[in-house]
């Protein structure tokens, strides 16, 4: 494998040609109309290239691109799986994609009766009936769902409870949500296994406690041993308990939320049904809740009346949290993604995917050190890379940079904050074994080349149009448009 680092690519100004035409323009059939003076420029100083180069440099930039059609994206808590093909053959649909948000519900009982199903299958999976689908991503479905809490206690008089508990393991998104309803953010410490602290839960719990919000399993990959009783400690203090949905994917069709004492709780579309994530967007974080908050849920949700799909709106709305209805096409992926497993299957994505994680740490654990060895994780597994930096000097970083040079993208790094030099992997039911065996044969490489030759890997990438950047530069000195030299 070459370590020589490949030369950028030309940017299109520099590959500019004056007088070099890459576009023709039929006839203008309508007058031409002479445009406001002050809306005019004399030179955009926009390149001038041929249609073949613009062609040719956009395709080039595009296989430097690393996507989940091409590879395993092991980016725990963050779960980046394959995507469906089935799933954008639905989206193409005409009564899918042309579907408009100011049409009446009489003119879009198709796309209405779909997102009734899908409110239906959400509510029956989480054990959770009440559902609303327009949150855009899976924050503002954390927001949604610290607003239905906030609603709650303020409906019933209760303007005492202003704390929200949260885990130290949790999602950075958790206490920032908290804070932005209006919360104090009180942290509760984790034990040695992995789990909450009940002895600290018990010490900070109160009656400022509005609720709590943690994930299941959580960001250690781990089940709460103790959720039923952490969830009864939150009930019997007059609080809620908020599930954070990110990895629902790893006990779907098995544990229901709901049925596990949680009171509310969104889910990430991309996490568990399949959506694209990131810059294949847009997101989906839809909110589910018991019964008796159905009256606070965002307006409106889409019922039924007889034979004909309405618009309603609940009694005691925290009012819209997103234009129109919410993202459409996304829904309508998960909605593919569920049907496509049906009922008696969707417990296989969660039987996958613990399996796949187990499997992968089997192979790395020998040489790699789990945070929780005694225990068996769920979807993913956290890794602390401290023997690695104190025995080589090589860090998590180094090792997530080594990593790009075999061809994957890196795991999650540094995150729960809680584990030093941690590393987070999660491989998703959508891999094979045979991808499983090829990247823990990378991980067990680069492991000994940290051992043989550890400047090797902090000098990585080495393969890649540009290699390791100055991190602190490019926040403190950002470029943030071309200018021609």
């Amino acid at each position: 494998m070459s370590i020589v680092a490949n030369k950028p690519e030309p940017l299109l100004y520099e590959m500019s040609n004056p007088g070099t035409i890459g576009y023709s323009l039929p006839a203008c059939d309508v007058p031409i109309t002479q445009l406001p003076n002050h809306l005019m420029r004399d030179d955009l100083r926009l390149p001038e290239v041929s249609e073949t180069d613009v062609v040719r440099h956009f395709t080039r930039l595009s296989q430097k691109n690393y996507c989940v059609d091409l590879g395993i994206y092991p980016l725990g808590s963050c779960t980046m799986k394959y995507n469906p093909k089935i799933n954008e053959e639905a989206i193409r649909l005409m009564g899918m994609s042309s579907v408009h948000p100011m049409q009446t519900a009489e003119t879009a009982q198709g796309a209405m009766q779909l997102m009734y199903d899908l409110q239906n299958y959400l509510g029956e999976i989480s054990g959770m009936p009440a559902v609303t689908l327009q949150p855009a991503a899976g924050a503002q479905g954390e927001l949604v769902g610290i607003l239905i809490i906030r609603a709650y206690h303020l409906s019933r008089g209760d303007i005492a409870r202003n704390e929200v508990l949260i885990p130290d393991s949790a999602h950075g998104t958790n206490p920032a949500t908290s804070a932005m309803a209006g919360y104090k953010v009180v942290e509760v410490k984790s034990d040695a296994r992995g789990n909450m602290d009940l002895d600290d839960l018990r010490a900070k719990v109160s009656n400022k406690t509005a609720g709590i919000m943690f994930t299941n399993p959580n960001t250690l990959g781990l089940f709460e041993e103790h959720v039923r009783e952490v969830n009864q400690i939150i009930h019997d203090a007059g609080g809620l308990v908020y599930g954070d949905g990110a990895n629902l994917n790893a006990i779907i069709g098995i544990a229901r939320p709901g049925d596990l004492g949680f009171d509310v709780m969104h889910s990430n579309l991309h996490k568990t049904f399949s959506i694209p994530h990131g810059g294949g967007g847009p997101g989906s974080g839809p909110v589910m809740a018991r019964a008796d908050l159905a009256q606070f849920l965002p307006s409106p949700i889409v019922g039924k009346n007889g034979d004909e799909y309405v618009f309603e709106n609940p009694a005691h709305s925290i009012g819209r949290i997103k234009s129109f209805w919410g993202n459409f096409l996304a829904l309508v992926r998960a909605y593919t993604y569920i049907r496509s497993y049906g009922k008696e299957h969707l417990k296989e994505i969660a039987e996958v995917a613990v399996l796949n994680a187990n499997y992968l740490l089997a192979l790395i654990r020998d040489v790699y050190d789990p945070q929780i060895p005694e225990r068996e994780c769920k979807h993913e597994f956290v890794l602390n890379g401290t023997r690695f930096k104190k025995e080589y000097g090589v860090t998590t970083l180094d090792v997530a940079k080594r990593i790009i040079d075999y061809g994957f993208y890196p795991p999650t790094i540094y995150f729960p904050l809680i584990v030093p030099e941690c590393l987070m992997i999660e491989p998703t039911e959508t891999q094979s074994k045979a991808s499983l065996d090829e990247f823990a044969d990378a991980l067990l490489k680069i492991a000994q080349e940290a051992r043989d030759n550890p400047k090797l890997l902090r000098d990585a990438p080495h393969d890649t149009p540009v290699t390791r950047l100055d991190d602190v530069k490019a926040a403190r000195e950002p470029v943030l448009r071309y200018e021609h030299a």
